[in-house]
């Protein structure tokens, strides 16, 4: 793997997050849901309660909902140590460039119309942010 693509893997963390807690939300939704509106039967007779224990499904919700809190406080960490790093750049459009696209995960196009720059010159700042940026160094405790 180069240089760069280490950087730019770095940098994509945060977004990784950021589409883990969707989709936490999204099951948490969808688990609800289920459980909210249980099947109808429309036959006009009586019929007994298809609702049995909840312990299953409440189990299972202080699971997902453990799971997004703690998806939330590392997507927290990880933008604190994305964004302290960005802000080490010199240049104002190299740092604009890759919080846009890391961050909040702008098309390119997207970038060159927020900026008021073309597409190309937009690759040329990321090409020189990504120069430019410097991974964190390691923690000893980390390499152990």
């Amino acid at each position: 793997m180069t240089e760069n693509e280490k950087k730019k893997e770095y940098l994509r963390q945060y977004r990784i997050h950021v589409r883990r807690i969707h989709r936490i939300n999204a099951e948490i939704a969808e688990l609800r849901s289920m459980k909210i509106s249980p099947s109808m039967n429309n036959d006009g007779m009586p019929h007994g309660s298809s609702q049995g224990d909840l312990s299953g499904y409440a189990a299972e919700l202080d699971r997902m909902v453990s799971e997004l809190i703690k998806e939330r406080y590392v997507r927290m960490v990880e933008y604190q140590e994305i964004v302290r790093q960005i802000k080490r750049l010199r240049s104002e459009n190299e740092k604009d460039v890759l919080f846009y696209r890391y961050i909040r995960g702008m098309d390119w196009w997207e970038i060159a119309e927020k900026m008021k720059f073309s597409e190309r010159q937009i690759y040329r700042f990321h090409g020189k942010a990504l120069v430019n940026f410097r991974l964190p160094e390691k923690d000893v405790s980390e390499c152990q």
